[in-house]
């Protein structure tokens, strides 16, 4: 063998040394494509199935072409920040008598609302107005499909997948979104299954609810345990739907009685009650600014 072909067949070993210990370094899914969608939320219905929910349903519903990652919504809430809001917006004179002309068009259902539950009109108008705008403003997220989101954050490989095909500006990170969603991804699972539970109840498709990027639905804006909880069919009409104005005050009444509010409360007395419905002090003063107004 001459000196070139000894050369020749080093290099060829050296190689395949290489290649070979290239393919022993990388990540096993690297020698797979990646998983689509659907594969990744088989992991939200196995545990649902685990939980209790008819397996049948729930692969029927998460295999519809509608159910999908929420990115969007994820790549909003996971840097959302309660401060930065303008809440003095709602104070305009506009607003005001919008709420005014508000109370004037559902006086009937205030006034049954007021006696059945002790809550003041001014007090239901505000939140409504805030969170809302009396109804004018619902969300446009899929509910099932931000909720189903949030709630896989908790598997590392879902979580990286999110994390990559979201959409992120200079706020986001990987370190505080990490956090976020070991925050978030528990708690979203616990919403998910009260909005399914609360969707077969009534006999609702759950794709068809649309909501906050926080998973919140309605008028009123309620994550899916507090409808669970505490939503009332204000209208009598045999549903509960937060999508009804009735329905609506009803169960912001309910929710505020059921946290400890009393008609004729002092300011001071109102302030942890409505931090129960948003954990935000911006918008505790917020809520009793304008319902002082409203009575004005």
């Amino acid at each position: 063998m001459t000196g070139c072909d000894a050369a020749t067949k080093m290099n060829r070993i050296v190689c395949s040394f290489c290649i070979v210990l290239c393919f022993l370094i990388m990540p096993a899914d690297s020698f797979c494509e990646s998983k689509s969608e659907k594969e990744y939320l088989e992991i939200i219905v196995k545990r649902l199935v685990r939980d209790g929910f008819e397996e049948k349903q729930i692969r029927a519903l998460f295999h519809r072409p509608e159910v999908q990652f929420e990115t969007r919504g994820i790549s909003l809430f996971s840097v959302h920040r309660e401060a930065k809001l303008n809440y003095d917006q709602f104070l305009s004179r506009a607003n005001l008598r919008k709420a005014r002309m508000y109370m004037e068009k559902h006086q009937d259902t205030f006034q049954k609302t007021e006696k059945e539950y002790g809550v003041e009109k001014e007090i239901i108008t505000a939140i409504m107005l805030v969170e809302t705008r009396l109804g004018t403003y619902l969300g446009g997220s899929s509910t099932l499909n931000i909720l189903s989101t949030m709630a896989i954050l908790s598997d590392p490989p879902s979580r990286d997948f999110i994390w990559q095909n979201m959409s992120k500006t200079k706020e986001h990170n990987r370190k505080e979104f990490n956090n976020w969603s070991d925050r978030k991804a528990d708690w979203a699972y616990t919403e998910l299954k009260a909005l399914l539970t609360y969707t077969r109840q009534q006999k609702i498709d759950p794709v068809s609810i649309a909501g906050s990027y926080a998973g919140a639905i309605g008028i009123c804006q309620f994550m899916p345990s507090n409808v669970v909880k505490l939503a009332k069919d204000g209208n009598q009409d045999g549903h509960i739907n937060l999508f009804d104005h009735a329905d609506a005050i009803a169960s912001i009444a309910n929710f505020l009685k059921a946290h400890g509010w009393r008609m004729g409360m002092q300011r001071q007395q109102q302030y942890p009650v409505l931090l129960k419905y948003n954990y935000s002090k911006p918008y505790a003063n917020t809520l009793m600014d304008i319902a002082q107004k409203l009575k004005g």
